[in-house]
């Protein structure tokens, strides 16, 4: 457990100063996103601490996560915590549209979204004040001065969950190591997803950081709609089938030529290729054109038919993608992005392919590199030919596949433990 955090330095106070100074102009700028997003005035005025949702009777757990991934990694939790603690509620804040979107869609028993105040000291207060959390939980680099500090006041017990530092950031956080300090101390508990993030905050002076399991990796399979699924199935029969999902640009050039590759041993193949942000489909579309490919996408209903590519452009199917296809290559590898969760592929029950670049899941990758759940490729050239063999060598398929479930699995167990580890430093019953 954590010391007190003690008295905050003269950077906190400067930063309470300036975050209600600047207020109005990012309440403007939030309402202005939100809006373009189709979001409506009440919600929108979350955002400033108003809720038009009464607080549920009973003792009440606040979530707060920045945006999709992070708040989908808690989901499972808020599940799991539901089913076996019937007395709580709980509340889960983000900050984008499309999370509150997704979020909707998934909601677990007994949980409320809204979103979160801005970090102004009188939009936290009125947060606070309206829902009376009895202890919050920080996912990942939550770490808002203003938050941590109307919690504090309030006696409100909080933990930061699947906390992850890149080493340039606890360079940056090392040139300011006693509000570093102050802010970790505000945590009776700190679970790192990796151990270089466990290294970085005891440096820091969290030494009550301990080093743990992904949260993404218990998440569990993403949900999928069961009839699409069998109406794909049965367009495609027997077509060899890839997904290479989360791209960004620089990596749909690697994902065709792979695929053209792939094309000249298994004429039939499809790749379904999944950008991370939609919006870029036109661009790509170009892009498979230009090297002589055909395309269909999938947010214009056009019919697959003989395409060898389709252009999967909608967002929250990630898990329809994962259980229509037996390989998966996971983008964002391939770039200097940092790659992006291959726990969802596992579960989804598809084996994986990655890049070289996955500094935000290095364990991660290197976990399932290690046990034969996953592997890694260089290039376009490497990735075409892996996928060749696999569609050639069902044997090797279907094996990875079997040890990408099993690691999944084995992951998703360790998810009783990190809850009664929250439970108890929090002392919620």
């Amino acid at each position: 457990m954590s010391a007190a955090p003690g008295r905050p330095t003269p950077l906190v106070r400067a930063y309470a100063l300036a975050a209600r100074g600047l207020a109005p102009l990012a309440y403007r700028r939030s309402l202005r996103k939100l809006a373009e997003n189709g979001m409506d005035a009440a919600r929108i005025a979350e955002r400033m601490g108003h809720s038009a949702q009464p607080r549920p009777e009973g003792r009440l757990v606040w979530f707060h996560a920045a945006s999709v991934g992070e708040s989908l990694s808690v989901l499972r939790l808020i599940e799991h915590l539901g089913e076996t603690h019937k007395a709580l509620n709980f509340l889960i804040t983000t900050g984008t549209a499309t999370s509150a979107r997704i979020i909707a869609g998934r909601m677990p028993p007994r949980c409320r979204h809204q979103f979160a105040p801005l970090d102004s000291p009188a939009a936290v207060a009125r947060f606070l004040d309206h829902w009376r959390p009895d202890a919050g939980v920080f996912v990942e680099s939550e770490l808002w001065p203003n938050m941590l500090r109307g919690a504090a006041a309030r006696g409100i017990p909080l933990a930061l969950l699947n906390a992850r530092i890149s080493d340039r950031s606890a360079r940056g956080w090392a040139r300011i190591g006693g509000t570093a300090r102050y802010l970790l101390g505000h945590f009776r508990m700190v679970h790192c997803q990796d151990a270089r993030t466990a290294v970085h905050l005891r440096s820091l002076g969290c030494t009550h950081a301990a080093e743990g399991v992904n949260l993404k990796a218990m998440a569990g399979p993403l949900p999928h709609d069961a009839g699409a699924l069998d109406a794909l199935q049965n367009e495609l029969g027997a077509r060899p089938i890839w997904v290479m999902a989360s791209t960004h640009p620089g990596e749909d050039e690697v994902a065709i030529a792979a695929h053209q590759a792939v094309l000249e041993r298994h004429p039939e193949a499809l790749m379904i290729l999944v950008p991370r942000h939609p919006e870029r489909a036109g661009d790509i579309a170009a892009l498979a054109a230009k090297a002589g490919l055909s395309t269909a996408r999938r947010s214009t209903n056009e019919v697959i038919g003989k395409s060898q590519v389709y252009l999967a452009d909608t967002l929250g199917e990630m898990g329809l993608w994962y259980r229509l296809a037996p390989l998966v290559c996971v983008g964002g590898s391939f770039v200097p992005v940092g790659g992006h969760n291959p726990y969802e592929v596992a579960h989804g029950g598809a084996a994986v392919l990655h890049g070289p670049l996955y500094a935000n899941f290095a364990d991660g990758y290197a976990q399932m590199d290690a046990a034969g759940a996953a592997r890694e490729v260089a290039d376009a050239n490497e990735l075409g030919a892996a996928i060749a063999h696999l569609f050639a060598a069902p044997e090797d398929l279907n094996a990875i596949r079997a040890r990408a479930t099993a690691f999944a699995a084995a992951q998703e167990d360790k998810l009783s433990d990190l809850a009664s580890t929250l439970c108890a430093a929090l002392a919620v019953e």
